[in-house]
């Protein structure tokens, strides 16, 4: 038997507005909050599907150095260019890590500066 990857944690100053941001781009709620102010954040359907929940936990300055992992998330239901103008008006930003402009995905930024990747595949919504 092998593992599967079961969360993803994440330290941020603010975790109330990461959860806000990946809940509206992955489509997924608030599941625990713990009291120092980390919170777990997964898919409606709660912890121990097929996808991992992404735990965000506070942290007073971020890890030093550039971070050696990124997300990389799929449109569902539209899109790329469609995907890209929602995931801008959410409050990502572009980001300019030496691409060329000829990738098939975009390099952007959460609220906090972590990147992450807009890929061109559409997938089909668990």
């Amino acid at each position: 038997m092998a593992c599967r990857i079961s969360e993803l944690v994440l330290g941020c100053r603010d975790p109330e507005v990461l959860a806000r941001f990946w809940c509206e781009v992955l489509d997924f709620v608030v599941l625990d909050r713990e009291d120092d102010g980390t919170l777990e954040i997964g898919p409606r359907e709660g912890f121990g599907g097929p996808q991992p929940t992404i735990i965000l936990s506070y942290r007073d300055e971020p890890e030093r150095g550039k971070s050696r992992l990124h997300i990389d998330v799929n449109a569902t239901d539209r899109d790329q260019d469609a995907e890209l103008e929602r995931l801008l008006k959410l409050g990502a930003r572009p980001a300019d890590i030496g691409q060329t402009g000829d990738e098939q995905w975009h390099v952007l930024t959460d609220p906090e500066g972590n990147e992450f990747c807009l890929l061109k595949a559409r997938l089909n919504p668990l």
